[in-house]
């Protein structure tokens, strides 16, 4: 299979977790410590996969202005869900005993698919520039879609939204994802801004957004569950060409 469509096929796996995501909150409502572990594994992994191998072979394609990409990517998230989104929590938020604005609803539905469309931008990145970094990044934005998909649910729930509107809202991030990452298939030679861009988008999504909802439960298990996401990314690295 071509990094072409092996990149588009991973892109489509990775749109379907949100939309899984939505679909358990909406339809069987998982507990919050079993999405938690979802959150923590997917932060470990998330910010190796950033660090290791996103930042690097960022500053490889652009040395030049990559590091001024990165911190792009990084406060345009932050500008997105925090400034311009009223209301956004990440991670296990069922949000069930808030109310919140439709028009709310749909703004963190925006802050949201800021950063799926990045997650495909960063698979499709990956793959223009080898299938392994592409696998790892594959596997970075997949961990963390589940959680994604059950926050946009739960939030147009709040909203008074019904059932279909938060399971397509979920499929819209879902769509974002598999859109970047066929911007970046259309135009290869964009990974050189695409990478380094999407590298500060996941630093903030892994450090900002999934770490904090670790941190709310106290003790080691969670503390190990993160690290266990950092040690399956080196466990791959190892085992990964030279």
């Amino acid at each position: 299979m071509s990094a072409l469509w092996l990149s588009l096929t991973l892109g489509l796996v990775a749109g379907l977790a949100d939309y899984l995501g939505g679909f358990l909150l909406v339809r069987q409502s998982p507990s919050a410590r079993a999405l938690r572990y979802f959150v923590a594994l997917g932060a470990g992994f998330m910010l190796a996969a950033a660090v290791l191998e996103m930042i690097p072979e960022g500053l490889h394609v652009n040395p030049r202005f990559a590091p001024l990409l990165i911190l792009v990517g990084y406060c345009a998230v932050h500008l997105v869900e925090h400034s311009l989104v009223p209301h956004f929590h990440f991670g296990e938020q069922t949000h069930e005993h808030e109310l919140i604005a439709a028009k709310t609803s749909y703004s963190v539905l925006l802050g949201l698919a800021t950063h799926t469309f990045f997650d495909g931008v960063a698979i499709g990145s990956g793959f223009v520039l080898s299938h392994w970094l592409g696998w790892i990044l594959f596997f970075a934005v997949f961990l963390h879609k589940i959680p994604e998909g059950f926050t946009v649910a739960s939030v147009m729930l709040a909203g008074g939204r019904g059932a279909a509107t938060a399971l397509n809202s979920a499929l819209f991030l879902g769509a974002t994802t598999v859109l970047g990452v066929l911007v970046i298939n259309l135009e290869p030679s964009w990974v050189r801004v695409g990478l380094p861009l999407s590298a500060g988008v996941t630093i903030y999504v892994a450090a900002t957004d999934l770490v904090p909802e670790v941190n709310r439960e106290p003790g080691l298990r969670m503390a190990l569950v993160f690290l266990g996401g950092v040690a399956v990314f080196f466990i791959l690295r190892l085992l990964g060409p030279g």
